[in-house]
Formats: structure tokens, sequence, C-alpha cells
């Protein structure tokens, strides 16, 4: 269960949220149960008392108080399941953005390394049906266990006052089998099934996705029908342990449901016992079976849930393990920023910079940045500058040697601009920054007059991967998104691409000056792509 610890602490924040929710879920079960039992009551009183005035005997029935009652628990069971399911599906979609939100944060800070070993199908698997399996967590999981087991002590509460201690005991014994196999005997059952089911779901998608994107080349090879097949086998193979899975939870749900049946027959039975010895009246009698006969609608909604556990335990699983903090892997320390005054901003010693797998690129590789200067380091294709620019970042652990850095921001080789605003696109380098100091950055890159001939603004739509700028526009924008950032380091790998000669003249001076008492660490094929450089390296 420790997968699901950091989840069920993200949960718990709102737990305002989910106690009202619970409470409104429970209002709903008791008015439910309650509506069943006083309604059993009420024709139990009328029918008797209709058979003692066919009898000649005087009797008299209350239609008032038990008819208000009724009225009462049928209104405040539709208006509190409307309620609880209009507050708790908010509830859900609220849990569903935190747990997104942690999740693009954590893997925002896992190591590059990290990413790249899964494909895009897996990704997509990642942060939809992982992130489903989670964000159900409370509302088909925790809150119906829970409240399952209040509403079960409140009905054996019940049989106590009505009846005796020991039918109490006996019912409680019975629910309580009942209620362990709807969960945990389920969730044991279904648990290593149910994971590996998850797991092959997908592998089959990533294997469908795979064929669409290569079905002309499986076409032109003759291949296509073959690996359709293969396809279907797969998903023929996956829907048999579907079934398999939904057939042991309709076993599981079955037998519940028997033994919640079977309480209310012994309570029955029982009841009619005390009846005779004038204990209890008719109605009473009656009262109490059919109130155990309302939990099978609060027992028939844990099997499916457990039966759900084990993928969910599995997806939670593999969430925490693709999400590690890239400054958790050896040789790489991120030191607080303002830590001593007059210390470096970054400091590399005997470093190897490489792949698994391969030999590094680059090896004993030192140098120190101290607070205001310029490094730049120039090279060919294929020289290692990315991937020292990567391991400087901490996205990829070093090879071997140490390595410590003050906290950074990165401008990335590659040109990532979000299908969303200008403003939107500028603010993930800064989130607290004002609109003034928005149109101060855009001028330094010379993007503030672009953007001013639009009718919006910075609220200007940029279009899907910036489809609305030009190359050299789009690296400028990102550009200055990196700039927004306070970091004491600043590290930019190829920072001019795409922007021509007389443009970048212009506005590499003003970013200098821009950056003035922070560290800068710039990459390029040669000088003339670099920021203004105190110290230039050369790698071979």
């Amino acid at each position: 269960m420790r997968e699901l610890r950091p989840w069920l602490q993200l949960i718990l924040r709102r737990r305002g949220r989910l106690v009202a929710g619970g409470a409104l879920l429970l209002a709903t079960l008791i008015s439910g149960i309650a509506l069943l039992a006083l309604s059993g009551w009420f024709l139990t009183e009328t029918a008797l008392v209709g058979l003692l005035f066919a009898a000649g005997v005087h009797a008299y029935i209350n239609l008032y108080v038990p008819g208000s009652g009724i009225r009462f628990f049928a209104v405040s069971r539709t208006v509190s399941r409307y309620l609880e399911r209009l507050y708790n599906h908010n509830t859900v979609l609220s849990l569903l953005t935190d747990i997104r939100v942690a999740l693009f944060n954590r893997l925002a800070q896992a190591g590059k390394r990290q990413r790249g070993d899964k494909t895009g199908a897996q990704w997509l698997s990642r942060l939809t049906a992982d992130v489903d399996a989670l964000d159900t967590l409370y509302l088909r999981l925790i809150a119906p266990t829970a409240l399952a087991a209040l509403v079960t002590l409140m009905i054996v509460g019940l049989a106590w006052l009505l009846f005796s201690g020991t039918i109490a005991l006996i019912l409680l014994g019975i629910l309580a089998t009942a209620f362990g196999i709807a969960t945990w005997g389920l969730y044991v059952r279904t648990r290593a099934l149910s994971g590996q089911l998850n797991q092959r779901q997908e592998q089959l998608r990533g294997q469908v996705i795979e064929h669409l994107e290569g079905f002309a080349e499986l076409t032109a090879a003759g291949r296509a029908g073959k690996h359709s097949g293969r396809l279907m086998r797969h998903a023929f193979a996956l829907s048999q342990s579907q079934a398999e899975v939904d057939a042991r939870v309709g076993w599981h749900l079955s037998v519940t449901v028997l033994l919640v049946n079977l309480s209310a027959v012994i309570a029955l039975w029982a009841g009619f016992g005390l009846f005779q010895q004038d204990l209890v009246s008719g109605p009473v009698l009656v009262l109490l079976p059919i109130a155990l006969l309302g939990l099978g609608e609060v027992y028939g909604m844990l099997p499916e849930a457990f039966g759900k556990f084990g993928a969910t335990l599995a997806a939670a699983r593999r969430l925490n393990e693709d999400v590690q903090p890239a400054d958790e892997q050896p040789g790489f320390l991120k030191k607080p920023a303002g830590q001593g005054g007059k210390e470096s901003a970054l400091t590399a010693s005997d470093l190897a910079v490489g792949h698994p797998g391969q030999s590094p690129v680059i090896t004993h590789f030192s140098v120190a940045v101290e607070p205001g200067d310029r490094l730049g380091v120039v090279g060919v294709s294929g020289s290692g500058k990315s991937s020292l620019a990567d391991t400087f970042a901490g996205l990829i652990a070093p090879v071997a040697g140490s390595l410590e850095s003050l906290p950074c921001t990165y401008l990335t080789q590659t040109t990532v601009v979000f299908d969303d605003t200008v403003k939107a696109n500028l603010l993930l380098g800064n989130p607290e920054a004002t609109d003034g100091e928005l149109w101060h950055v855009l001028e330094l890159v010379e993007l503030a007059e672009r953007f001013s001939r639009e009718v919006a603004g910075l609220d200007t739509w940029l279009g899907n991967g910036g489809s609305r700028l030009s190359g050299g526009e789009a690296r400028r924008l990102v550009l200055a998104r990196v700039l927004m950032s306070n970091a004491p380091l600043v590290i930019l790998d190829e920072p001019f691409t795409g922007v021509d000669a007389d443009t970048r003249g212009r506005i590499a001076p003003r970013i200098d000056q821009w950056l003035d008492g922070r560290a800068v660490i710039s990459l390029g094929h040669g000088p003339e792509a670099l920021l203004p450089s105190g110290h230039i390296l050369h790698l071979n």
C-alpha cells in the first residue's frame, strides 16, 4: 500500500471537501434505507389494523406521522443524491487537477533520461489511464468502503436495540463476512491478474499506436494483415483476462448479496420468535429485515472497486518510479540559492558526460562558474554540447565525477511553444510576472511591436506548436520565457537558432545587460552564436 501514500497525502489536502462529500453520501444511504424500513413498517402496521377491523376489533393507526416520514425520506433521498453527485463529482475533478499538476511538477523535475525511456504511447497511458485510476480512489473506493462499514454498524446497533445483543452479534458476524468477501477477499484474488491486465492494456495501446504510425510501411512490405492479426490475438487474450477478472467480481458480488439476504432471513426468523413472545410488534419485526435488505445497495458498490484495486496499485507504482527527481540521482547536488556570499554558481569536478551503455562523449571535465561570469562553450555537432548542457541543468546524471549547481533556468536546443496565448507561454518562466514585465522582456527580444499590432495583445493565441510564428520569432519567444526566470544560473543552448544576424546583433547586448549579476553559460557552434562571453571553451 506504500505506493498510494504520496497520492493519498495529496488527496487528503482537501479533507474538508472529502468529509462534506462523505456526509452527503451517508445522507443518501441512510435516507434510502430509512425509506425502505419505514415503508415496510407502515405497510405492515396498516395490514394488521385492517385485519383487526375485519375481525371486529377496535383499532386505530396514525397515518400522518409515518406518512410524513416516508415523504421526508423520499424527498431527502432524491435531494441528497443530487447534491452528492454534483458535489462529489466536482471534488473528483478538483482531485484530478491536483494529481495532474503534481504529476507534471514531478515529471518536470525528473531526469531527461527517465522521460526518454518511455514511448509516447506509454506516457499517454501514464497521463490518462494511470491518473484516472488514482482520481477515483475517493469516490469509488475510500468513501463507499468507509460508509459501508459505518452503515453496517448502525444497523447492527439498531438490531441490538430492537431485538437483542445475541441477534446483533450474529448479524455482525454475517455482515462482516460479506464485507470481507466484497473487499479484501476479492482484492487478494484479483490483485495480480488486475495489475498484469493494466500493464498489458498499456502494451496493447502502444502496439496499436505504432501500427497506425507505421501502417504505410507495413502495407508496402505486405505485413499489414499479419501485424493486424497479431494485434487481434493480443486483444482477444486481453479480453479473456478481463472476463476472468469480471467473473471473479461477479462471484464475490453474488456471495456478498447472498449473505446480506441471509442476514435479513435470520433477522426475520429471530424476530418472529420474539414476536411470538410478545417482545416486539409485527411492524417492528419487519423493519429490521427490510433495513438489512437495503444494505445490498451499499455492498454492491464494493466488489467492482476492489476488483480494480490491483490495477490502481500498479498504476501508482509506475507513476512513482517514472518521476524520480533528477537531483536525487547520484553525482548531482542542487544547492539552495543565496547560500554563502562568494560561492560558485556551478562547479564540475572530473566530470564525465554520456548515456548508459555508451562511451562518454566528454571526460575529465572540470570548470567553476562564478556569479556574474559569462562562459561560452563551442563545438561541432556531435561534440557533446547538448549532453553537457543537460548535465549542467540536472536533466541527466553525470557518468562520473561530481557536479554542484545553484538553481538554474535552461533554454534547450528544441524550441517548444505551447498551444496557448503569448502571456501563458511567458508566465511559465515566472508565474508572478506583471503585464508590464512581460512587455519589457518582449522588447528585449524585439517581439513587443509584433504583438502590439495584434488586437488581443498578450492574449494573442499562438496556435498549435506556435504555428502563427516564424522559426526566428518562436525562438525569441522561448528565449524571452527563459529570461523571465530569476534563477541565479542561466544555461542557453543555441539561443539564436533561426534568428538572423542583424537581429541577433541588436538583442544580444540587451540580454547580456538584463542578465547582469547572474552566471550565464551559452553553447553554440561558434562564438557568433553565443551571448558575449568572457571565457570560451572549445569541445573537440
